[in-house]
């Protein structure tokens, strides 16, 4: 295990993302990091402290051989980059953002082909991920996860969580509100439909720091093994809440 590492993370004005973002800045173990995406935090969001080792980068998805992603080897990718078909507009539109952008972005922030590559990726993906479903939105994850697995980084860790807490969004969402009031209730009993955004962003980082090989045994942490023979670490919402227990 080394003691620091340099940190890509692109999806850092999401939910999630934010919760990650802060977490990268606030750890000693990251020394660099790098926020590239569509949009980036705003600087009076940025603790002035943490500023020195952060490298802001607004880029086009769209043109990825001008983003930058490539000049320079990241060693944790973190992408928490994600949308719904009804903020995307469409079908079609969703599964560019969510799927296409994510993987051609990983892609890119990959070191060149015959360089030697311990780059790690860590993706925020969503329970019952499954790339067979007859559902959009379950089988896109799906889809991403076996595309990022392919890439060749050296591992690829995937999170699959469930129900969020602790967002706050800018419209209302009476369906997700009575929703999570049901989670919120079953989570007093079990650890595995609910977790806090909080929890799930310093989850992600202590994953990105630890890599595949020294996670607890008590997160539950699963081998998915793909036809082709490529291998990824998934973990589950119990997982994440174990793995935050942890001292990043």
């Amino acid at each position: 295990m080394t003691t620091s590492a340099t940190a890509l993370i692109l999806g850092a004005t999401g939910q999630t993302g934010q919760q990650l973002f802060s977490t990268l800045l606030s750890s000693s173990f990251y020394t660099r990091i790098g926020e590239y995406g569509r949009r980036v935090t705003a600087d009076d969001k940025v603790p002035a402290a943490s500023k020195e080792k952060l490298e802001q980068h607004t880029i086009d998805f769209e043109k990825l051989d001008a983003s930058g992603l490539d000049a320079k080897p990241w060693d944790v990718v973190f992408i928490t980059l994600g949308t719904t078909k009804k903020n995307a507009g469409s079908a079609e539109k969703f599964v560019k953002i969510d799927r296409e952008y994510v993987i051609d972005a990983a892609k890119e922030a990959k070191v060149s082909q015959g360089s030697e590559n311990n780059q790690r990726l860590v993706y925020l993906s969503s329970t019952g991920a499954n790339s067979k479903s007859s559902f959009l939105y379950p089988q896109s994850k799906g889809l991403t996860e076996e595309g990022l697995a392919k890439l060749g980084y050296k591992e690829t860790i995937v999170f699959r969580p469930g129900y969020l807490a602790g967002t706050s969004r800018g419209e209302s969402r009476v369906a997700e509100s009575i929703f999570g009031t049901f989670t919120g209730f079953i989570s007093h009993f079990s650890n595995s439909v609910e977790i806090n955004i909080g929890t799930l962003g310093k989850a992600i980082a202590i994953a990105g720091k630890l890599g595949s090989d020294n996670l607890p045994a008590s997160v539950g942490a699963t081998k998915v093994n793909l036809d082709d023979g490529t291998t990824y670490t998934v973990i589950g919402n119990a997982g994440a809440i174990e793995l935050a227990k942890l001292d990043l």
